[in-house]
C-alpha cells in the first residue's frame, strides 16, 4: 500500500485562508440531474401512492414484491429480531437507548404562564408533534445509533406515533436495526428507502401516513427530496458529510488520535477529518500513526480517500490560533484533546458536539454517552444545534388581557394600527378601550 495523503496546512502561510476555505466548502447536497430525477419520484409518490413506491422500491432496492404489504414489518417482527440478536450486542443497545433517555429527559420544555398585576396573562403551552417519520440509511452500513438518536428524543417528547424508513436493498435487512427500533418503541417500519421514502413521509399514501416532521440522514436523493418537501412538512436539517475537528496540545497518543480521525473518515469519501496543533513534530507523529494504522483499517480504501480528499494536518501558532480556527470551520464535532478542555469553552462559539479531554473519544458521542449524535455540518453549527426533544415540540403563545389590560393595550394597538394604515386592527382594539 502507498503512503497515505493528507493536506498539510501552516496557518502562517500567505493564502492559507484560501485553502481552508476550499478544503472545507461543502455544496454538493444536490444538482440537476439529482433534483430532476427526485422531483419525478415526489410527483409520482404524490400522485401515484402506495403504487409508485412499490415500483420505485422494486427497480432501486432489486426487490420484487407485489404489493405494499410486503414493504411493512409488524411490531412482533421487531420483537424477534431483539430477542434474536446475540445478548452482548442486546445489552449495548439497551445502555445506550436508557443514556440518551436519560440525557435528553433534561431538555423537556414546559408550558408556563404568567399573570401581570392588571390580571393580564401571558404565556407559552407547550405539546408534542403527533407523528414523526425518522429516516434510517440502509447502504454502506447499518446504522442502529440512528434510529435510538432519531426516535427516543421524539418518545421523550410525548410525540404519538413514529414512523420509521429503512430501506432494504435486496431484501437484506439488519437484524439489529430492528433491534434497535423495538427497544426505542417504533410503531410502525416500512423497509423504503430513497426519495420514496421522504416522499411517502411528507404526502401519504394510501398505507403510509402523512407525518409532521421527518428526521434522519441519507444519501444524496433523501437530502434532495427533503430539501424539495419542506414547508409540506418539517425537517430536522439537510445534513452534508460527517466531520470531526481535533485540537490537540501535542501531549495525547498519536495513534488515539489517528484512530479519531479515522473514525469520521470510514463513514465515506466525502467525510471529513482535521487535526489542529501548534507543535509540528506532534503532526508528524499523528502522520506516522496514520501510515502504521491504516493497513490494518476494514474500510481503508473509503478511509484513504476521505483523507486525501478532504482531510488536513494543520500547524498553528498557538491556543488563540487554533480557537479562532475552530470558530471558522465551526465542525459538527470538535474533540478538544487538550489539559484543560473546560477553559477554551468560552470562546468556542461554534460547533455541533464537543468532546472534552484525551479520553472522550468522539466515537463514544455517536453510540452511547447520552446527547444526540444527529448534529449540524457543513459550518451550519454557526445557526443550527444537534437535535433534540425541543425538535420535538411546538410552542403555541397564550394571551389573555382582562378588561383593564385590553383597554390599556388597546390605546397602544390603535396607535400603531392606524400609523400602519390598518383601520380595522385599530379599531378592533379600540372597542376594547374602556372610557
Amino acid at each position: 500500500m502507498s503512503d497515505p495523503t493528507i493536506k498539510r496546512l501552516d496557518a502562517s502561510d500567505v493564502g492559507f485562508l484560501t485553502a481552508l476555505d476550499q478544503l472545507i466548502a461543502w455544496d454538493m447536497v444536490s444538482n440537476s440531474t439529482v433534483e430532476t430525477t427526485v422531483s419525478d419520484i415526489l410527483q409520482q409518490v404524490r400522485s401515484r401512492g402506495d403504487g409508485a413506491l412499490v415500483e420505485y422500491s422494486n427497480r432501486f432496492d432489486r426487490r420484487d414484491c407485489a404489493s405494499i404489504s410486503d414493504f411493512c414489518l409488524q411490531t412482533e417482527q421487531l420483537q424477534a429480531a431483539l430477542e434474536s440478536i446475540d445478548t452482548e450486542a442486546r445489552t449495548a443497545l439497551e445502555t445506550a437507548a436508557k443514556r440518551i433517555r436519560a440525557y435528553h429527559a433534561y431538555q423537556l420544555q414546559d408550558s408556563w404562564q404568567h399573570e401581570e398585576a392588571d390580571g393580564t396573562v401571558l404565556g407559552q403551552q407547550v405539546t408534542p408533534l403527533e407523528r414523526v417519520g425518522i429516516y434510517v440509511p440502509g447502504g454502506k452500513a447499518s446504522y442502529p445509533s440512528s434510529v435510538l438518536m432519531n426516535c427516543i428524543p421524539a418518545r421523550v417528547a410525548g410525540v404519538r406515533e413514529v414512523i420509521m424508513m429503512v430501506p432494504a436493498p435486496d431484501n437484506e435487512l439488519s437484524p439489529i436495526v430492528l433491534a434497535a427500533a423495538a427497544i426505542a418503541r417504533v410503531d410502525k417500519v416500512f423497509t423504503i428507502g430513497g426519495a420514496q421514502a421522504i416522499a411517502a413521509l411528507a404526502y401519504g399514501t394510501e398505507t403510509v401516513p402523512k407525518v409532521d416532521k421527518i428526521v434522519g440522514p441519507g444519501n444524496i436523493y433523501v437530502a434532495t427530496a427533503k430539501r424539495m418537501v419542506f414547508g409540506s412538512v418539517g425537517l430536522d436539517m439537510v445534513a452534508g458529510p460527517s466531520e470531526i475537528l481535533v485540537v490537540c496540545d501535542g501531549q495525547t497518543n498519536p495513534d488515539w488520535i489517528a484512530m479519531d480521525l479515522f473514525s469520521q473518515a470510514e463513514h465515506d469519501e466525502d467525510a471529513q477529518s482535521i487535526l489542529i496543533a501548534w507543535d509540528e513534530s506532534y503532526l508528524d507523529a499523528v502522520y506516522q500513526s496514520i501510515e502504521k494504522l491504516l493497513p490494518e483499517m476494514e474500510r481503508k480504501d473509503i478511509i484513504t480517500q476521505s483523507l486525501a480528499n478532504r482531510g488536513a494536518l494543520i500547524k498553528v501558532a498557538d491556543k488563540n490560533e487554533a480557537i479562532e480556527l475552530c470558530n471558522r470551520i465551526a465542525p459538527e464535532h470538535l474533540e478538544l484533546s487538550v489539559a484543560d478542555p473546560e477553559s477554551w469553552l468560552p470562546e468556542i462559539r461554534h460547533a455541533g458536539a464537543i468532546f472534552m479531554g484525551r479520553h472522550t473519544a468522539e466515537a463514544l458521542g455517536d453510540y452511547c454517552a447520552g446527547p444526540n449524535h444527529v448534529l449540524p455540518t457543513s459550518a451550519t453549527a454557526r445557526f443550527s444545534s444537534p437535535l433534540g426533544v425541543y425538535d420535538f415540540q411546538k410552542r403555541s403563545s397564550l394571551i389573555y388581557c382582562s378588561e383593564q389590560g385590553a383597554s390599556d393595550l388597546g390605546k397602544v394597538a390603535s396607535v400603531l394600527g392606524r400609523g400602519e394604515s390598518l383601520t380595522a386592527h385599530a379599531r378592533s382594539a379600540e372597542y376594547r378601550i374602556k372610557d
